[in-house]
């Protein structure tokens, strides 16, 4: 039987940690595989999940025994498998899934690109303009559309799970209006206008990105008579006129796009406007070990970062506005609430 292992010594762990992609290729292929799927409620040896994900027996029992070293699965005494809350996390069907976040995080570019880190480091710039002579967005949807879709799914998935929280967090009832900012398909302005009943929404991003947006906003959805898609770039211009801005997980471009942003949403709501800004932090936080790391894939493919509380306070004040208070979101993100001085 194998089990989760208190931590080791040092020396036992530097060596766990020189081989933590063995760990994320195990979970890329279970999920691949849809072993979480297969298994049920209850537990099933190892020949009955092979026969259902489609694998042979003896290979697919070393990588669930590998995985159960981390929590994810658990071998029993009889030698069957069962769910642990978090192997539970890579089936498709589970409303706080993981599935696509861990195939993204694993996605063949990444393989190529995590060896060349220490030629990002020495230039502060993205590997990715050399690893395929284009941007890694160009690149993603040119060259990789299979990737491209996984990128899709699980940016949708992330999205409406941290909707939930950011509406759960914010307390918008003395506002009248809403405008999610670089919102992406409008999961954050949903969520909070199915909170609010009387409050009006606007969604903008990137045309191609809004043509996508979540079918609830869209003609003949259930919100669509209470929100306006407006296809438009917020480092050019915000034509959108709210009580309140939400700005979440865009700013981590360069500091000249940041900047414009930040201005810009200050043109637009104008003085006493209130500017929510939702960040991941790589201090400070529970989920260091989970932030710095996209911190560094970020440095890898688009040449961005995420930021410290004090680098976060100190754009948004340079910016002009003043921080009201700064709150946990949740275990990975955090909030800090702005206003428009007069």
């Amino acid at each position: 039987m194998t089990t989760a292992t208190p931590a080791p010594a040092p020396s036992m762990r530097l060596r766990e940690i020189v081989f933590g992609a063995a760990c994320a290729a195990a979970l890329r292929a279970a999920a691949r595989l849809g072993v979480a799927d297969a298994l049920g409620d209850n537990p099933m040896t190892v020949e009955d999940l092979a026969g259902a994900v489609k694998a042979e027996p003896r290979p697919l029992r070393r990588l669930l025994r590998a995985l159960s070293c981390h929590g994810v699965f658990a071998e029993q005494e009889d030698g069957r498998f069962a769910h642990t809350d978090m192997s539970r996390l890579l089936r498709e069907d589970d409303p706080d899934s993981l599935r696509f976040i861990s195939l993204w995080c694993t996605e063949p570019w990444t393989w190529e690109a995590w060896p060349r880190l220490d030629e990002a480091v020495r230039t502060g710039r993205n590997v990715v303009q050399d690893l395929y002579g284009k941007e890694f967005f160009e690149y993603l949807h040119e060259d990789a559309p299979e990737s491209a879709d996984v990128f899709n799914r699980a940016m949708t998935t992330s999205s409406e799970q941290s909707a939930r929280d950011v509406a759960q967090l914010l307390d918008l009832s003395g506002s009248s209006s809403v405008a999610d900012i670089g919102g992406g398909q409008g999961h954050v302005v949903a969520s909070l206008l199915e909170k609010y009943p009387s409050m009006q929404g606007t969604l903008l991003d990137l045309p191609r990105v809004v043509e996508n947006a979540d079918p609830r906003l869209r003609r003949g959805g259930a919100l669509a008579d209470r929100v306006s898609i407006v296809p438009g770039d917020c480092r050019a211009a915000i034509p959108v006129r709210a009580d309140v801005y939400i700005i979440k997980n865009i700013l981590e471009w360069d500091d000249d796009s940041t900047a414009r942003t930040l201005r810009n949403v200050i043109a637009a709501g104008g003085p006493g406007a209130r500017v929510v800004v939702i960040e991941n932090l790589v201090d400070d936080t529970p989920s260091m070990r989970f932030s710095t790391a996209m911190d560094l894939l970020l440095l890898l493919n688009v040449g961005g970062a995420k930021h410290t509380t004090q680098s976060m306070v100190d754009r948004l004040t340079g910016a002009g506005l003043v921080i009201d208070a700064i709150r946990q979101v949740n275990p990975y993100l955090h909030a800090f609430d702005c206003t428009v001085p007069a």
